[in-house]
């Protein structure tokens, strides 16, 4: 039998709703991926359409970025583009495929636009 301070789902479910959310917050604070995650998930809760715009402003923010992401801030970085990714196929996907095809556009667009400025070609 496992321990009551073992982390498991049921351990934490115990804890409820409002002390895990207050955790979370907690959690969360200095760390944008993971606010982007729970922003991701809270907005699948009101509808594909909520999570729509939350991609669609997260590429927004990407595509007018400057600033250069070093080999420390990569693995990060990819991470936050697979997180968008997955939602697009697993969140918005499924029910409303036009709006779906329409960021996943964007998205590849937007890798097209970072081998332009890094000096890329496509041959």
């Amino acid at each position: 039998m496992a321990s009551k301070t073992t982390l498991n789902t049921k351990n934490l479910a115990a804890l409820g709703a409002e002390r895990l959310a207050d955790l979370l917050l907690d959690i969360t604070k200095g760390n944008a991926d993971a606010k982007r995650q729970l922003r991701l998930e809270l907005a699948s809760e009101a509808g594909s359409g909520d999570v729509a715009r939350e991609i669609r402003k997260r590429l927004s923010s990407i595509a007018r970025s400057r600033s250069f992401i070093d080999w420390q801030g990569r693995n990060a970085f990819a991470a936050d583009l697979d997180m968008q990714r997955r939602a697009i196929v697993s969140q918005v996907g499924p029910v409303d495929p036009a709006g779906a095809f329409d960021l996943i556009w964007r998205f590849v667009a937007l890798a097209c636009a970072f081998r332009v400025m890094a000096g890329t070609d496509f041959s």
